[in-house]
């Protein structure tokens, strides 16, 4: 189950392209405009006048949601670590796609060709 050459330059091609990212994040950044819950603010007047604009940055972390409000002057670097992290995610993907390929003409399947599950055999002792 050897990978051809054309797998090992993609391979190394993908791990070149992973080791140039730097750094990355998960989460979403949205920009937004709040309203508070004082009476007498310009924000519950009649038009209201929105605070803001305030930036985000959204992410799960430990299963709960963590929101972090970014300074004006941190949002480019945050809209290109949100941006790493997406590309990584997308090469670790084909780079599974690209293992079980090998995997997978190792075996003697197609691409994509599912295999029946394992069988485990139980033994009872007495």
């Amino acid at each position: 189950m050897s990978p051809t050459p054309a797998h090992q330059a993609r391979a190394a091609q993908i791990a070149a392209d992973l080791a140039s990212l730097g750094f990355a994040l998960p989460g979403t950044l949205v920009q937004r405009h709040v309203r508070y819950g004082w009476a007498g603010c310009r924000c519950r007047a009649d038009p209201p006048v929105l605070h803001g604009p305030y930036w985000q940055w959204t992410r799960k972390a430990g299963g709960k949601t963590v929101t972090r409000l970014v300074p004006d002057d941190q949002v480019e670097d945050y809209r290109h670590w949100l941006d790493n992290h997406r590309r990584l995610r997308e090469l670790v993907a084909e780079l599974e796609d690209l293992t079980l390929a090998v995997a997978d003409a190792g075996a003697g399947r197609q691409p994509g060709q599912r295999r029946a599950p394992a069988r485990r055999n139980r033994q009872t002792t007495a």
